[in-house]
């Protein structure tokens, strides 16, 4: 509940801000950025592409963390002094700007709140996700490629790089794709999101209009890293190539570059198509393959904690949320009971609300099994 005088929320909010960058600890934040700034400025870097844009990608991360601390801080001073200015002038209109920005800054305040909250061992890694269409023919297929353009809208609207290493069309949409979100935290960012997802809607592939519900799954996986110890013999695969394509048959490219890989003792399937060199384009379905394997032990390994603890394990990653387009507009998550009327503009990426949500239920679960 807000503070009803404005300027014991205005300290609310800086106490708040005091907390989370106890948390954050900006200073080792800027030293970080200074040493990465030296890297980015050494030309031999780009030698190694893969490290130089590590490099550059945490280097704007924390460019733009420390410049959100700093705004959020000038925002509050702003807004105190607009009230003060508001109260010697006796300008309600003022006073009505000063309001709106005050709630405007709680919001944002609150937000970065939650991102102290990932703290988990995998937490600031980048996420891989994976669509998959599910129940629901060609519906599920389009749902399934509207589930991908509003996690890259969500990206985009955050200026986070993504990209997309395979697409397996349908008729009607999308059968699976996988791509990844390449920014710091974008793991325990969206881990939550991982599950089954249901839409209901009048079906653009029913000559009678009729009502049709479909689904689809989401994994959201943490990119590996170097020191995961993540071993792919090479016996243990099989590596296919074949020429990439678009929807409808449309040549991506002329040559057999894409590449699926198949771990034979697991039967697991992945596959990649984005870049034009089949080299590149095996490096990429490796690091997919890696990081599904590095989930794949992670799960034994908390079921087999589950199995000692008694608790059965969680059962958070079933369905965990509906989007409802007809009779009414709504989307509402299973768990967290967030909920809101502006289906559309959920599709479009706004989907932060829903995200923060996630991350505070997800961590006071995890709270009451310790």
């Amino acid at each position: 509940m807000a503070a009803t005088d404005p300027t014991d929320e205005i300290s609310e909010l800086s106490s708040k801000l005091d907390t989370i960058e106890a948390v954050v600890d900006p200073e080792a934040m800027r030293t970080e950025a200074a040493d990465l700034r030296e890297q980015a400025a050494d030309p031999s870097l780009w030698e190694d592409q893969s490290r130089a844009q590590e490099v550059t990608r945490r280097l704007s991360y924390l460019e733009g963390e420390l410049g959100r601390l700093e705004a959020l801080r000038q925002r509050l001073d702003d807004t105190r002094v607009l009230f003060e200015l508001a109260d010697d002038e006796h300008d309600q209109d003022t006073k009505d700007e000063a309001a709106a920005e005050l709630a405007a800054v709680r919001k944002d305040i609150d937000t970065l709140e939650v991102r102290t909250l990932l703290n988990g061992e995998y937490d600031a890694r980048e996420a891989l996700i994976t669509i998959n269409s599910q129940a629901g023919g060609a519906d599920a297929e389009d749902f399934a490629g509207n589930l991908q353009r509003m996690y890259l809208r969500w990206a985009e609207r955050h200026k986070y790089p993504t990209e997309i290493y395979d697409v397996s069309y349908g008729e009607a949409g999308i059968k699976s794709t996988t791509f990844a979100v390449k920014a710091p935290y974008a793991y325990g960012t969206l881990r939550g999101e991982q599950g089954t997802h249901r839409m209901v809607r009048i079906s653009k592939y029913d000559n009678q209009g009729r009502r049709q519900t479909s689904f689809a799954g989401v994994d959201v996986l943490p990119v590996v890293g170097q020191t995961d110890h993540v071993d792919i013999p090479d016996d243990e695969i099989r590596v296919d190539v074949f020429r990439s394509s678009g929807p409808g048959g449309q040549g991506v490219n002329t040559t057999d570059s894409a590449v699926r890989i198949t771990h034979l003792p697991t039967g697991i399937v992945v596959s990649c198509q984005n870049e034009r060199s089949q080299i590149q384009n095996r490096a990429s379905a490796m690091a997919v393959l890696a990081s599904k394997l590095l989930e794949r032990r992670r799960e034994e390994e908390a079921q087999e904690m589950a199995a000692l603890k008694g608790d059965g394990g969680r059962a958070w990653g079933s369905q965990i949320r509906n989007y409802v387009l007809y009779p009414y507009q709504m989307v509402k998550d299973q768990r967290t009971g967030q909920e809101t009327s502006q289906a559309e503009t959920v599709l479009d990426g706004e989907i932060d609300d829903f995200i923060d949500a996630e991350i505070r239920w997800l961590r006071k679960s995890e709270r009451e099994e310790q």
